[in-house]
């Protein structure tokens, strides 16, 4: 007889555990609170306009194609990725320039440029974070933990030994470089996982590592696209999606897994994976504190929690010759605006933003001769900052505006705004069931990061599995895809241990 899967929530991490699971044979089924699939990798559309929510940047890409692989399916027939070049532009507090380019020749050609001192530097500390990452991706990044002794081990002992991961990100990076606005240009990455570089452990210096290794590609229709992709594979494969159907409840019978609560009805299943936001899970969807062993409310309430985001979603109706398709404008006091967001909970005074512009590679983004313009920036989530007004999100908003328009090609912007939506943190708490509304999750730090972040199978309670950005190992949309996979593997471990 074929089991059961109930997979609580269609972000990116219930999908891709429900492709996975859905091609291996279970009988998979999942339950989403809103009335389109993707949670944070989402989409607004109006007036002809079409946003992604949440990310934006697509890294990795082999990490995508994998789960169409896996399935035996073509990933191109899919997912049509585009390579962009340049990786990304850089407008720094001076109003100095910089572009980012996975083609090497020009990566040199633009480092001789802005910081010839540097270049050499440069090349040495993309070496030493690579061969890190070589390290960290078997021993911690595919693999997940059960018990301590998964962790507390010789091999991985000495693995964690040789990541150096006591350093922070920006100590790190200043070992190599000295140019202050290319050190930022590093530093500024580690808040894709919502961390500060001035905290976070130097590990995470592997994302501007894989941007320029790997490259940065682009998909027609934006992010979405992998959400509709996965959608359209699960479908095929046969498996069951229902939107506008919240569950209500984990049920758990004397350290047993059972099912689901839906609709005020109890749904059996033989396996539970939860991609709700953790934190949020534990405190809604297990109403017994006893059930969830440590995670007790105020466990999950005194954890760390990643910053929050800021997005503005502007329709244009006038074309702009941008430079890139990402942009990051940076402060002039970088390091201060980080103690805003971390240290201070407030909205930084002078904060750094970062600017997307879809349309320039996909015109049917936006109406003809118009632009669809993304601009997001970092704030504290909701425990340090909830002052959430209308009249706190339009002051900001100006703000933004007025430092967007002192540089080109966006001058003229605020003329030209015929659409506009934004996406508050608390936006994200309602909509998303991001705790606190932290975009990321559970803040990665040593403590919350490998084994002492929640594991994929739940401690506490048989036959219950968790995935994304809160869950081992962490966040980013790679990385909450391989937590997915964690999760399928964990699940298999108790279901088919000889396989």
């Amino acid at each position: 007889m074929t089991k059961s899967v109930t997979i609580i929530g269609a972000g990116i991490g219930g999908l891709a555990a429900a492709v996975r699971l859905q091609k291996i044979g279970y009988a998979v089924t999942i339950y989403e609170q809103a009335d389109q699939p993707g949670g944070k990798m989402n989409q607004i559309t109006g007036q002809g306009f079409t946003f992604d929510v949440g990310p934006t940047i697509v890294m990795m890409r082999a990490i995508y194609e994998e789960i169409f692989e896996f399935c035996e399916v073509d990933p191109h027939d899919y997912l049509p990725f585009q390579r962009v070049e340049p990786v990304m532009q850089l407008i720094f507090g001076d109003q100095t320039t910089m572009q980012l380019s996975s083609d090497l020749p020009s990566l040199i050609a633009e480092l001789e440029r802005v910081a010839p001192e540097d270049t050499s530097g440069m090349l040495a500390f993309l070496a030493d974070i690579y061969q890190r990452y070589t390290i960290a991706k078997p021993n911690f990044l595919d693999r997940s933990f059960r018990t301590w002794r998964d962790f507390y081990n010789l091999p991985s002992l000495y693995a964690g030994l040789q990541l150096k991961t006591f350093n922070n990100a920006y100590r790190s990076i200043s070992k190599f470089i000295k140019n202050e606005n290319l050190r930022n240009s590093l530093a500024f990455q580690t808040l894709y996982i919502g961390i500060s570089p001035y905290q976070g452990p130097s590990l995470y210096n592997i994302i501007p590592m894989i941007e320029l290794f790997y490259g940065v590609d682009f998909l027609p229709g934006g992010m979405y696209t992998v959400v509709t992709s996965l959608v359209r594979l699960f479908e095929e494969l046969g498996g069951t999606l229902h939107l506008n159907t919240p569950v209500t409840a984990i049920n758990i019978d004397q350290r047993v897994t059972t099912g689901v609560q839906v609709a005020g009805k109890s749904v059996p299943s033989d396996y539970v994976i939860c991609d709700a936001d953790f934190p949020t899970a534990m405190t809604t969807l297990i109403k017994d504190e006893k059930q969830r062993g440590k995670y007790t409310n105020h466990k999950i309430a005194n954890m760390d929690y990643s910053c929050s985001c800021l997005v503005f979603y502007l329709g244009l109706d006038k074309k702009y010759p941008t430079k890139a398709l990402h942009t990051i404008h940076f402060a002039k006091d970088f390091q201060q605006n980080i103690a805003d967001l971390f240290d201070h909970g407030r909205l930084p005074t002078d904060p750094s933003y970062y600017v997307y512009v879809p349309s320039q590679m996909d015109p049917s983004l936006a109406p003809p001769d118009c632009e669809a313009v993304y601009l997001l920036v970092p704030v504290p989530e909701l425990s340090k900052f909830s002052d959430w007004s209308p009249e706190v999100v339009a002051a900001y908003r100006q703000q933004l505006l007025t430092n967007l328009s002192q540089t080109e090609p966006f001058t003229d912007i605020e003329d030209h705004i015929i659409f506009e939506q934004q996406f508050t943190p608390q936006d994200f708490k309602t909509q998303f069931g991001a705790y606190n509304g932290a975009t990321f999750g559970l803040r990665p730090t040593l403590k919350q990061s490998n084994y002492y972040r929640p594991h994929n199978k739940f401690s506490y309670a048989d036959h219950l599995y968790f995935c994304g950005s809160s869950t081992h190992p962490g966040a980013g949309v790679p990385i909450v895809m391989q937590s997915a996979k964690l999760a399928v593997k964990e699940l298999l471990t108790d279901d088919q241990p000889n396989k």
